[in-house]
């Protein structure tokens, strides 16, 4: 017997080196580390900053037009047949041939614009697409941050419903454990113990269901966050942790809650920017321009390759030149009214936006202020329906209560704790809302 004990024990240790393996490779990631680890790794916020890069770029190119512009040059031509000239010389024709076997020719340009009012206006518009892939980019994040906040409340509230439902199973599973014994004490009828074992069995595809949901939610969370769906990650804390920030919570006044900061009015705002700059931009292509211009070349020309003995002979040239326009104006004049069109446009949808914002404040508010006083009454019911199942499940151990008010009171418990945590979920879920409208960014 000793040695079956020493190889049970063996093969259980064996068998459980893989779980404590795993158990120990297992992270514990809390909301604020899950928020930093997908603010790093979610490939949303890479592209976001890479848009800003690009956008930088673009600017610098713009900068460089402001420049002189320099090139460089250089050919070289080999006379295939020399052209030929006939004149009169003396009363009779004499033919000449011009030109030479080798033409050799390099030099050097430049123009800078000395007046032109478009690239400076380009310059201004490639900074505002920098401002505006920024709040891009600040967007993102706060998006991100909701979805984050909001998947990780809804793991936790997976999380405690399987934790309930583990109870309701083990109460229920105790139950008819409770009648099956005295059931074989002729205590209980067959009736009651079918009526047990069927309340198991029926309690056992809800839990299962409850553990998919945990899964499914667990999995989400990790897709956000940016990180393989497979990583150890045990996301530490419970819905209840969350009560004390309800009840210290001070709910605002919705006409104080500034809108200044939400992204989707910040964006707008910058598109008003970058219209108003295009229709400078617009006005200033049909200005004139000036630039200043040169270039220095030198030419030689000879009939065979003896480089030593070529004569280079320089050519150089400054110069202004000046673009007047003279009929843009008539294509301009439409192209600025479609534009002022634009604005207005832009500014009813920003108005109709805030408006809807407005809406949504008070929306979250209301939800808020309702989650905080279900939360309050449902866990005095939770408490309530707590001490009442305790005393029926006294009662039904000694024979005073029915398995009927046993189930009644065991239904009770369980609701009541759903619906403590379903309000605590509602509370946290509108605050981040509440958030995201105001533009916070954690």
């Amino acid at each position: 017997m000793n040695n079956i004990l020493r190889k049970t024990l063996g093969i259980m240790a064996v068998l459980c080196l893989p779980l404590l393996s795993a158990a120990q490779d297992s992270v514990h990631v809390n909301l604020k580390q899950a928020l930093e680890i997908a603010l790093s790794e979610n490939p949303t916020i890479k592209i976001a900053d890479r848009n800003i890069e690009a956008k930088k770029y673009y600017k610098d190119e713009q900068i460089a037009a402001l420049f002189p512009n320099v090139s460089a040059s250089g050919s070289y031509q080999r006379t295939v047949q020399k052209q030929k000239m006939t004149m009169a010389m003396g009363g009779s024709p004499m033919t000449i041939e011009v030109g030479t076997s080798n033409n050799y020719s390099a030099g050097i340009s430049f123009s800078l614009p000395l007046v032109a009012a478009p690239t400076w206006y380009n310059l201004k518009l490639s900074q505002i697409d920098v401002e505006a892939a920024v709040e891009s980019a600040r967007s993102s994040r706060i998006s991100l941050v909701n979805e984050i906040k909001k998947a990780y409340y809804g793991m936790l509230l997976a999380k405690d419903s399987y934790r309930v439902l583990q109870a309701n199973y083990a109460n229920v599973e105790y139950t008819a454990n409770n009648i099956a014994d005295k059931y074989e004490q002729g205590l209980a009828s067959d009736f009651d113990k079918l009526r047990a074992d069927v309340q198991v069995k029926n309690q056992k595809p809800q839990l299962t269901s409850a553990e998919n949901a945990l899964a499914l939610s667990t999995m989400l969370l990790k897709v956000l966050m940016g990180v393989d769906v497979n990583e150890p990650i045990i996301f530490d804390g419970q819905l209840s942790d969350f009560e004390d920030e309800m009840l210290n919570y001070q709910v605002a006044d919705a006409q104080t809650i500034s809108l200044a900061n939400n992204s989707d009015l910040k964006q707008l705002e910058i598109s008003q920017n970058s219209l108003d700059m295009s229709i400078k931009l617009l006005k200033a292509s049909a200005c004139p321009t000036l630039a200043f211009s040169g270039s220095a070349q030198y030419m030689t020309m000879a009939n065979d390759f003896k480089f030593s003995d070529y004569n280079w002979f320089p050519y150089s040239v400054v110069g202004l030149s000046l673009n007047v326009p003279i009929t843009a104006w008539i294509g301009t004049s439409y192209k600025i009214k479609e534009a002022r069109l634009s604005q207005s446009n832009l500014e009813d949808q920003r108005k109709y936006v805030e408006n809807n914002l407005r809406v949504s404040v008070n929306n979250n508010l209301s939800n808020i202020r309702n989650a905080m006083a279900d939360m309050t009454s449902n866990k005095e019911t939770m408490m309530q329906a707590q001490r009442a199942y305790d005393i029926v499940q006294k009662q039904f151990d000694v024979g005073m209560a029915t398995w009927l008010d046993l189930n009644s009171a065991e239904l009770a418990l369980t609701q009541s704790r759903l619906l403590y945590h379903q309000s605590i979920y509602n509370f946290l879920t509108a605050k981040a809302e509440l958030e995201t409208l105001t533009g916070q960014e954690n």
